[in-house]
């Protein structure tokens, strides 16, 4: 039998109404103190008297997205069976939180069209990388004069390539760089894209100074104010170690490291930079820090991010991690685990060069170098856009694998960089490799009319043509030679190049050679030569010792050696030596060492043998010894040597000791 149920007491209609007053007023103030916990679950004792309350409804998804309970509000949301516009907001807004970019897409697109839908709009699609698209809708955006909106137009063009465009739209927003620390932060990042690191370096150094002090004014903590400025601190590293102070950057990336700020997104830059400025040196030590960014529940299936740096990092961003890896991997010979890697990073990012550079790099690796040569082909097939880095790596590897067509033919599908002197004097190198003599013929021919008709201040025309020149005198195109060293001495009046075409001239025509050669300028210092003369001499003498061969110098220059004479010096002599009564000379010996002066003697070894033991036994031994030499002296000889040996068997054992010891001596040196 189920129990009844208990009478409710009787109310007045205006106590619940009192009750959800007083609840209301509590909900607010601790939306005031940001005690967004709280106000959750004020908000759950108003929707247990009033369920259908759309405010305190509003009030706890709102609660529930500021303490960062994502899931809960989103399930919150869903569980509803009718959804009003500002919860249909909120859950395209958990949905963006979630990196749900498609379903947030779809959630807003049923949504009327305002500047706060406009705004979750842009930013998804800032994630999702639609930057055009993105820029555009900022367009939209700045004539509705949202506050701050500045900040996000500023990021979205630095995104998306177009950092040059960035002082013309603070000028037409008529905004300063200073006036935010993150738009100062934003500027200095479209600074360093332009290239320009000294000017980025003073604005982070305001951007910072101008946070600290705003959020001083906002009483904030002091880690609450280093974490929220920790991604300047990041960027004025990374500004330092592009101006060339890598050692002020190490400091600064190590000391974020250890303090282990509570940004994930810092966190992980700094490390990854670390890596990059030691590059191979610690390997071990490098994995061990990019640990610290894996998803705990999926460390054993391999490297992923943490959810909440997946979310915050660019696609740039995680690419170079997940790059660093895989190249950590490689110098620790850790070559199973970087191929495993490198299968995901190519299903991550399939429309980057990277992966690919990659998959070669562990191909190289595993002395694979066809198969590498292979796959970047195939990539330069597949994105001809994308198709030089890709390239350039495939002719760097063909070459060192003694493949030179291939590496040729890759430089030869660079149209950008065909005629500069590098490109040319490589694929010159190559093709000669090859014996294609004529190819590299055509490369230099083809240089040269290039940068004859280029309009650059900076023209190469007259080293090609000095090499091409060269070149073909080496191969034996000696005409085409003599024509390039003649347009080369008209055109910029080269002594090299009148030089070698008198050399070259002369082997054909000596008459043209004898005209050009009156151009050339006599040799300063260099007077009265007899031709004949010198050719009838048997050639120059070798002299000894290296000596240096000199001109002769001139007359007046060896009178005045002449003149110079040496000047005499009084001798010094020792206090009280008197130099007409020196006395008898001292010992010639006298500092020579005891052992090698005429007068030494050794001493003599005493060679009688150590008798150890009492008197009594020693006379015995003696005896014995008298008696036993008495009765042997009419045997053979063949029967006294091992006499011989017996006597001098205790002589040789005590002499093992002192041997063993100086060969230990010798081994330890």
């Amino acid at each position: 039998m189920a129990p009844k149920a208990k009478e409710k007491p009787k109310t007045s209609p205006q106590q619940p109404t009192a009750e959800i007053e007083d609840l209301f007023t509590t909900l607010n103030r601790h939306v005031q103190n940001s005690e967004f916990e709280k106000a959750v679950k004020v908000a759950d004792q108003v929707l247990a008297i009033s369920p259908g309350d759309e405010d305190a409804l509003n009030c706890k998804i709102v609660g529930l997205i500021k303490a960062d309970n994502i899931d809960l509000a989103l399930s919150t949301i869903q569980s509803l069976k009718h959804v009003s516009a500002d919860l249909g907001f909120y859950k395209a807004y958990c949905l963006y939180r979630q990196n749900k970019l498609d379903e947030a897409m779809e959630s807003l697109s049923s949504l009327e069209r305002t500047s706060v839908t406009m705004q979750l709009e842009s930013q998804i699609l800032y994630r999702l990388g639609k930057l055009e698209t993105c820029m555009d809708l900022y367009q939209k955006l700045q004539n509705l004069k949202i506050d701050s909106l500045e900040i996000n137009i500023v990021a979205g063009l630095v995104s998306a390539g177009r950092a040059s465009e960035v002082q013309g739209t603070m000028n037409a927003l008529k905004v300063k760089p200073n006036s935010s620390f993150e738009l100062a932060y934003n500027n200095a990042c479209s600074l360093i894209e332009r290239q320009k690191y000294v000017e980025a370096e003073q604005q982070l150094l305001s951007a910072r100074r101008i946070g600290q002090e705003t959020l001083m004014e906002d009483n904030w903590a002091d880690d609450e104010i280093e974490m929220e400025l920790a991604p300047i601190a990041v960027q004025l590293a990374y500004v330092r170690q592009l101006l060339g102070h890598p050692q002020e950057a190490i400091e600064t990336y190590v000391d974020i490291i250890t303090r282990n700020l509570s940004d994930d997104s810092s966190l992980a830059v700094a490390i990854n930079n670390l890596i990059a400025l030691k590059g191979p040196k610690d390997a071990s030590d490098g994995l061990r820090k990019l640990d610290k960014l894996i998803e705990k529940g999926n460390a054993a299936h391999g490297f992923q991010l943490a959810r909440g740096l997946d979310l915050k990092l660019s696609s740039r961003q995680k690419e170079a991690i997940y790059s660093n890896r895989v190249l950590l991997l490689l110098h620790a010979s850790r070559v199973d685990q970087a191929r495993e890697l490198v299968t995901a990073f190519s299903e991550m990012f399939p429309g980057s060069v990277m992966p690919t550079l990659l998959q070669a790099a562990v191909f190289i690796k595993e002395n694979k170098a066809v198969k590498a040569e292979e796959i970047l082909g195939q990539f330069a097939n597949k994105f001809p856009e994308k198709s030089k880095v890709a390239l350039l790596a495939r002719a760097q590897i063909a070459a060192a694998a003694n493949h030179p067509k291939i590496a040729a033919d890759s430089l030869s599908r660079i149209p950008d960089i065909q005629h500069m002197p590098a490109t040319v004097a490589t694929l010159v190198s190559l093709k000669e490799r090859d014996g294609d003599i004529d190819g590299a013929t055509t490369v230099l021919d083809s240089a040269i009319t290039w940068w004859s008709n280029a309009m650059s201040d900076d023209n190469k025309l007259d080293v090609i043509m000095q090499e091409a020149a060269r070149f073909k005198l080496k191969h034996g195109r000696e005409e085409e030679a003599a024509r390039l060293y003649e347009d080369l001495f008209k055109s910029h009046k080269s002594v090299e190049a009148l030089v070698g075409l008198v050399t070259t001239v002369a082997r054909a025509d000596v008459d043209k050679a004898e005209t050009y050669e009156k151009k050339l300028k006599p040799l300063p210092g260099l007077k009265g030569v007899d031709v004949d003369s010198l050719e009838k001499t048997s050639g120059a003498k070798h002299v000894e010792n290296n000596a240096d061969l000199r001109i002769v110098e001139d007359e007046e220059a060896k009178g005045k050696a002449k003149s110079k004479k040496k000047r005499k010096r009084k001798p010094k002599y020792p206090k009280g030596f008197d130099p007409n009564n020196p006395g008898p000379p001292p010992d010639p010996e006298r500092w020579l060492p005891k052992r090698e002066r005429s007068s030494y003697r050794p001493k003599r070894k005493d060679k009688r043998a150590q008798i150890r033991g009492s008197q009594g036994s020693v006379s015995r031994d003696k005896q014995d010894t008298n008696t036993a030499a008495s009765s042997s002296s009419n045997s053979s000889n063949s029967k006294s040597k091992p006499n011989q040996a017996t006597a001098t068997k205790p002589a040789a054992e005590q002499s093992k000791p002192s041997s063993s010891r100086s060969s230990k001596k010798k081994s330890r040196r």
